[in-house]
């Protein structure tokens, strides 16, 4: 049989249609990464989409489809979901106890559960393992083992999607600093929750972490002016920013957003000149003026 994968965001590797490739290739089909328009050379193509604000229009009927993009129920067949993927990135635990009102995880996934550890992942040569983990730090045992692993390795971590800041406990942030790691990510979504950020930061470099990168959801259910009080916040804890504006289908895009993403995520920018002198700079768009802050 000729299997033809199609993945919607190919600038992320997707694990879904990585497990397919290996299932089919170890039993002997061809299975190829294909385009729309070569559907038709395929005995079966599956297809995955991440988010649902991806564009589905050459997506057809006779696709076999899944991924949050299309759904939060589609799943694997048990056979396929169990392969080992020794890729260097992966989960290691899936699903949150958190119910944040803009993430679909616990929905899609449940409740948080162990999956495999860092060793199950690693193909025994990389020096790096991206780890996609939604909020390990609510399981601090396996954390722990999969740190312990990865120093004794000599593994460096990518924590790629955050780590959960309120966890943060002194012999947590001790494990992380003995690790090679990629720059630690926590979120600050929520302007509410100044108090913790600055706990977590405070206990942070008091271990000699001084500076994390923080995720900053923008544009779900905060004002520009909660955005831009953030981001100064952290850059007044001389930490590293990352405007995540949310996305949806339905939604539009602001303009505001996409300059302050322009600002703080590019770090050399965000550390070195404030919201306003990015704006007043010669080589951005003459609109960026209006957002000024007096």
């Amino acid at each position: 049989m000729k299997i033809g994968l199609y993945n919607l965001e190919p600038k992320y590797i997707n694990i879904a249609l990585e497990k397919i490739r290996a299932y089919y290739t170890l039993h002997g089909h061809v299975v190829e990464n294909c385009s729309p328009l070569e559907a038709s050379n395929y005995d079966v193509v599956y297809c995955s989409s991440l988010f649902d604000w991806s564009d589905k229009k050459y997506v057809s009927a006779s696709m076999i489809k899944g991924g949050t993009g299309f759904d939060l129920t589609t799943k694997l067949p048990k056979e396929i979901d169990a392969v080992e993927l020794k890729i260097n990135r992966g989960f290691s635990s899936r699903g949150c106890p958190n119910k944040c009102k803009f993430c679909v995880v616990p929905q899609k996934e449940g409740d948080i559960y162990v999956v495999c550890d860092v060793l199950s992942l690693w193909d025994g040569k990389s020096k790096l393992v991206t780890l996609y983990d939604n909020n390990i730090l609510a399981l601090p045992q396996h954390f722990e083992l999969n740190t312990k692993q990865a120093i004794e390795n000599k593994i460096t971590l990518d924590y790629n999607q955050g780590l959960d800041h309120r966890l943060l406990t002194s012999d947590i942030v001790e494990l992380m600093k003995k690790v090679s790691h990629v720059e630690y990510r926590f979120a600050f979504d929520n302007p509410h929750s100044i108090a913790s950020v600055e706990y977590a930061i405070d206990l942070l470099q008091s271990k000699g972490i001084n500076r994390s990168l923080w995720y900053v959801l923008c544009g779900f259910d905060t004002t520009f002016e909660q955005d831009l009080f953030r981001l100064n916040y952290l850059k007044s804890r001389n930490q590293n920013a990352f405007v995540q504006r949310f996305k949806s289908k339905n939604k539009i895009a602001n303009p505001k957003l996409t300059a302050l993403a322009r600002w703080a995520n590019q770090h050399h920018i965000f550390q070195g000149m404030t919201w306003n002198e990015f704006l007043k700079r010669s080589d951005n768009p003459d609109y960026y003026r209006e957002f000024l802050v007096s």
